[in-house]
């Protein structure tokens, strides 16, 4: 390979944001460079949610931390499609309200819900999403007969999925494959250590397989995703409200152990969700394979001895909301950047509350045994029980975890607030664009998954239609 590779689009980050841009771009004629710092494997390398998937497709083997009190851990997908490949592919359109509060408080312009719903259109055309066919696991259905039980409404969350085939609908098995179609090149295993400007071009400093090679483009989208993004360009001298506002969507599990088997290897994931209760907490299912319950109960040992025998009837659930505020910054000579993170008591308690609802549900759907993933805290047999619990979090034991990561360059016209104008466009960047989870302006409540898509479409558009300017 030359030391030197030119190009007119290079987009960086091959996630969700970073595909949709990058085919969009093709199509319209530009030549396009997609550079991914992650392999580029089928969707199918793996087992999905397997300890090989974890060492080839995640970042630093599923691990990345936000340190606090408590502390989030979290991961982040490193290969051709980003965290598409990872994740479950639970779709959601980003509430009204939630674009209405960006809207106003950021002062995004266009973003209301009928604007944005031709980009969603156009996304999930070529990403189809899907209904779960027929009746849902035992797993999922528990959690809808609990809150059932309880009066509670529940939905089954569509997926980027297709049932009948078998496969999710990630980037590598929808838009990477039309980028390709629209003769635009994907650059794997090359990682971007640094951008300038270089007269009416940029440059981008990589590292491919040891080796140095610059990118020259006309233009530059950033998609790294909401960590990545900021520290690369931080590392690059763009510092303004950059990696300032890193929000999660974190997460409490429980482990429920019911009478009978709930958790059948081949059968569909879970897609059981009750939302009626956010913005405050949002509660779910998880995959729940012997491996990711013997992670979940680290903390438990009473309950995790239990997972030879008893993994068929065990399952995962969580409760999510939107605490943490968090920082990310660079290290001198480390590799990745250093996160850290905040949280609003209120926001806090709002998640422990919701956990003790998910154990609610749990016990009305007929669990035998629930455990609170939470280090030292008892297993639990009837829900008189849960008044024997601390009456609030522990803020230092406490481990949380989270799969949504965004919002660290929000996007917007008031300067004080965001790192780009409304349509990414990072402020001062003389058309350096950003294209990933990092615009949003705060939690979407939802997965994220379809609002960076449907994001990505609008701004790409728009930047072809202005010829990048």
């Amino acid at each position: 390979m030359a030391d030197r590779l030119r190009t007119h689009v290079a987009v960086i980050g091959s996630g969700p944001g970073g595909a949709v841009t990058a085919a969009l771009c093709a199509e319209a004629g530009y030549e396009t460079l997609l550079v991914e710092e992650g392999d580029d494997l089928p969707l199918d390398a793996c087992a999905h949610f397997s300890g090989d998937e974890i060492l080839r497709k995640y970042r630093n083997a599923g691990i990345g931390m936000a340190f606090g009190k408590p502390s989030i851990s979290y991961v982040e997908g490193c290969c051709v499609g980003g965290g598409s490949e990872v994740n479950r592919g639970l779709y959601h359109r980003t509430p009204p309200y939630v674009l209405e509060q960006w809207a106003k408080a950021y002062r995004v312009e266009q973003l209301s819900p009928d604007l944005l719903a031709p980009h969603f259109a156009a996304c999930e055309g070529t990403a189809r999403i899907a209904f779960l066919p027929g009746s849902a696991p035992p797993l999922s259905q528990r959690l809808g007969d609990g809150a059932g039980e309880l009066g509670w409404e529940t939905i089954q969350a569509p997926r980027l999925y297709d049932y009948e085939s078998g496969r999710k609908q990630s980037m590598s098995a929808t838009f990477i494959p039309r980028f390709r179609r629209a003769g635009g090149q994907v650059m794997a295993n090359m990682r971007a250590l640094r951008i300038r400007r270089n007269g009416k071009q940029w440059h981008a400093a990589t590292l491919h397989q040891g080796r140095e090679v610059t990118i020259e483009a006309d233009a530059l989208f950033i998609a790294c995703g909401a960590v990545q993004t900021p520290a690369l360009l931080r590392r690059s001298g763009f510092r303004h409200n950059v990696g300032n506002s890193l929000r999660f969507h974190p997460m409490l599990k429980a482990v429920a152990l019911f009478d009978r088997p709930v958790n059948r290897p081949g059968d569909p994931d879970p897609v059981h969700q009750i939302k009626m209760f956010e913005p405050r907490f949002g509660i779910g299912c998880s995959i729940s394979s012997p491996a990711l319950l013997a992670l979940a109960l680290a903390g438990s040992p009473q309950m995790r001895r239990r997972i030879a025998a008893d993994a068929a009837r065990m399952g995962i659930y969580y409760v999510q909301n939107g605490t943490g505020h968090a920082r990310v910054r660079g290290l001198p000579l480390a590799r990745d950047p250093l996160v850290s993170v905040r949280h609003e008591g209120g926001d806090l308690d709002d998640l422990y509350d919701g956990l003790k609802h998910l154990m609610r549900a749990l016990f009305a759907a007929g669990a035998e045994a629930v455990q609170p993933c939470l280090p030292g805290f008892p297993m639990l047999h009837s829900v008189d029980e849960l008044a024997s619990l601390p009456g609030r979090l522990p803020r230092r034991s406490a481990m949380l975890t989270s799969v949504h990561v965004f919002a660290s360059c929000p996007m917007g016209e008031d300067r004080r607030l965001s790192a780009t104008d409304s349509w990414g466009r990072v402020h001062d960047g003389d058309g350096l664009r950003i294209a990933d989870a990092s615009l949003m302006c705060g939690p979407t409540i939802a997965n994220p998954q379809g609002s960076v898509m449907a994001i990505a479409h609008r701004n790409a558009l728009h930047a072809i239609e202005r010829r990048f300017a």
